[in-house]
């Protein structure tokens, strides 16, 4: 990323998904920036890459559960609306950690929280979530420290 601000990157995403027509693209990008908006509004705050981090992965967490409801009920056609939209908002996350990264990290917050039982796992997860918010799926996260941890 350049020293753009993420919420720039989505609205000149936008802007080009308007020149070249892609009616598909814009709806997913319009549904960002609303949401984006509507936080700004409702707290009345100019909201930085952190918290449009945290909107875009609550998104996506939405999308995954909406694609799996829409696949057991047979509704093909809305799995794929959902596939879409999940498909252009990964554009605008960062890379997603592997299990090697992943595990690091979770070694790493437990020695620096000195965790040692399930009662410090709120230490670790408050070390980690700044460090894979938007690049892992926190429920994973959480598994896996409890697996540690137990």
């Amino acid at each position: 990323m350049t020293n753009k601000s993420l919420k720039n990157d989505i609205t000149e995403a936008m802007k080009d998904a308007m020149r070249a027509r892609d009616k598909q693209r814009l709806g997913a990008i319009r549904l960002m920036l609303a949401e984006i908006k509507r936080i700004e509004v409702d707290e009345r705050i100019e909201i930085d890459d952190t918290r449009v981090l945290a909107v875009l992965d609550k998104m996506t967490k939405q999308r995954r559960d909406s694609i799996s409801q829409f696949d057991a009920a047979g509704r093909d056609d809305l799995s794929a609306q959902e596939h879409a939209e999940l498909k252009v908002i990964a554009e605008f996350m960062p890379t997603p950690l592997n299990d090697q990264e992943l595990d690091k990290l979770i070694a790493d917050a437990i020695i620096a929280s000195a965790a040692e039982s399930m009662r410090d796992m709120g230490k670790v997860m408050g070390i980690l979530k700044p460090q894979v918010q938007g690049r892992a799926d926190m429920g994973a996260v959480s598994q896996k420290i409890k697996a540690r941890l137990a």
